[in-house]
């Protein structure tokens, strides 16, 4: 696995993350790895809880996000760069359409191959009481 330098990684990302918040899956898979998985912190499947592997499982994760939050929001967004990986740590609020807040702290790991994204690995941990 081929890991670009940490400004090619910065460009990268951005990109990545201007087409997610447009839910632009097309913007998206010019910035992955024809085989990109994202595996997401909420879902059926232990111990993956979910994940992504095709343009169209992305979109039907778009239409199923907009049904059941409104408001997601993310903060104070850092990337991390290692020499294998970019972690980005974030906290996440929104609200789920049946009233209840979210507020999570999050961490996202990030592996690369061949200039773009191969891996999104989402990890949460609720803030507050259950």
């Amino acid at each position: 696995m081929t890991t670009p330098p940490p400004a090619e990684r910065d460009a990268l990302l951005t990109a990545f993350s201007k087409a997610l918040f447009k839910r632009d899956v097309d913007a998206i898979y010019r910035t992955v790895t024809p085989d990109f998985v994202w595996r997401l912190p909420i879902g059926p499947d232990a111990p993956v809880a979910r994940e992504i592997g095709s343009p169209e499982q992305l979109a039907d994760y778009f239409d199923a996000r907009e049904r059941t939050y409104d408001g997601v929001r993310f903060h104070d967004v850092v990337y991390h760069h290692a020499p294998e990986a970019t972690f980005m740590t974030f906290r996440v609020t929104a609200r789920r359409k049946d009233g209840d807040a979210v507020d999570a702290l999050g961490m996202e790991r990030y592996l690369f191959r061949d200039g773009r994204i191969a891996l999104k690995d989402a990890y949460w941990k609720r803030i507050g009481v259950e």
